[in-house]
């Protein structure tokens, strides 16, 4: 894991709201990998595919391996893990004594490129994060065979879209827009109106994306990674 040190950025949406503070915390490198998850199942066996409840993951958890705790020739064990659900990507991350990100913690080190803890003003990088937007069936690439960016941390961008602890914090489903209390200028075309950086379309592709899930959604494009609290030197 790596020490990210904390500091402040201005989350995506409301244009009139304070920076967000970050603490220090420690992120893993880079997704958890088939080999990884594999280790998983095989020491938790109510996350085998045969015996999860449906209530945890949909009909499409861990789909493309071909046994409760074997994936096929065609599937690297290096490359990350989708068909994962929120409540397994927790209870992995619970299992090795972590947690998952959460969005504060993910967008503060995601808005990093090589060179820049923010880069977000670059045109180059959000282009390069909408290029890859378009690139077919990236998630079985292996991991870390990207350029790490300033944080040393590898594939925040460029393999799979991630689940985070509070995935539903800032968009809700369509049916939320009937609550009352929603904030309307959040969803659909009126959304990109209420972000504090319009020049950040990449940002809101992924908000938008966060806030169409549900808890048990396995979707093959959707991995994790886990991230830790700093409490003393000793846990790095």
């Amino acid at each position: 894991m790596k020490h990210i040190t904390g500091g402040s950025y201005k989350p995506l949406y409301g244009k009139d709201s304070a920076d967000i503070i970050v603490h220090d915390f420690l992120l893993d490198e880079h997704p958890v990998t088939n080999m990884q998850y594999k280790k998983f199942v095989m020491a938790n066996p109510q996350w085998r595919r045969s015996a999860v409840k449906k209530i945890f993951a949909d009909g499409n958890y861990l789909k493309t391996w071909d046994s409760d705790t074997s994936f096929p020739a065609n599937i690297h064990p290096n490359a990350p893990v989708t068909n994962i659900s929120w409540y397994a990507a927790e209870a992995y991350a619970t299992s090795v004594g972590k947690r998952l990100p959460n969005i504060d913690e993910w967008e503060y080190v995601g808005m990093a490129d090589e060179t820049n803890y923010d880069a977000r003003i670059n045109k180059s990088y959000n282009e390069a994060i909408l290029a890859w937007y378009e690139k077919p069936r990236t998630f079985g690439n292996e991991v870390a065979q990207n350029a790490q960016n300033k944080w040393e941390i590898y594939d925040m961008h460029g393999l799979v879209w991630e689940w985070i602890q509070d995935f539903n914090s800032v968009l809700m489903s369509g049916e939320s827009r009937k609550d009352g209390a929603t904030d309307r200028n959040l969803f659909c075309g009126s959304a990109s109106l209420g972000a504090s950086d319009l020049m950040n379309y990449a940002a809101f592709m992924r908000y938008a994306f966060r806030g169409s899930l549900k808890a048990n959604y396995c979707i093959q494009n959707l991995g994790f990674r886990c991230a830790k609290d700093i409490k003393n030197k000793e846990n790095e």
